[in-house]
């Protein structure tokens, strides 16, 4: 299951992964926001971060205006990795060596057609399991 998240800079791009996610038949849960009426995104970051904390959910996608913010927010929780992806190799990279839960992506900045090919690169690239990579996660959680 994918925890999804956002703020109202977020919105509409969560709603085109959204899109994306039922065509595919990939299993998700919406976490908020619902509109674009201004909202906090540390909200919802938590939000996603508690629900792969808790297992509930096994990856989960944040957007907001820049996927800054929302990602900084979601890094402050233990066991979370939020990987800020502008593009699939950033994507790609982001699972293979630092096997990040959480993609975050800018509505601002990443359009509709990239931002599905991201989240793509990012649900289908599993993490490496290499050595020097585990260590360095393991590094992090320290």
């Amino acid at each position: 299951m994918i925890a999804l998240g956002c703020d109202q800079a977020g919105y509409d791009l969560k709603q085109e992964v959204i899109k994306y996610l039922e065509e595919k038949k990939i299993p998700y849960k919406d976490y908020g926001c619902y509109s674009t009426d201004p909202v906090d995104y540390p909200i919802y970051a938590r939000k996603v971060g508690k629900a792969i904390q808790d297992g509930e959910c096994e990856k989960g996608i944040l957007i907001c205006g820049t996927g800054i913010g929302i990602s900084i927010a979601a890094n402050k929780m233990k066991g979370i990795r939020a990987a800020l992806c502008t593009d699939c190799f950033c994507a790609e990279a982001t699972r293979q060596h630092n096997d990040a839960n959480i993609l975050a992506m800018g509505g601002r900045v990443v359009g509709p057609g990239l931002a599905v090919k991201i989240v793509d690169t990012f649900l289908n690239t599993e993490f490496s399991h290499a050595e020097r990579h585990q260590r360095r996660i393991d590094m992090i959680e320290e």
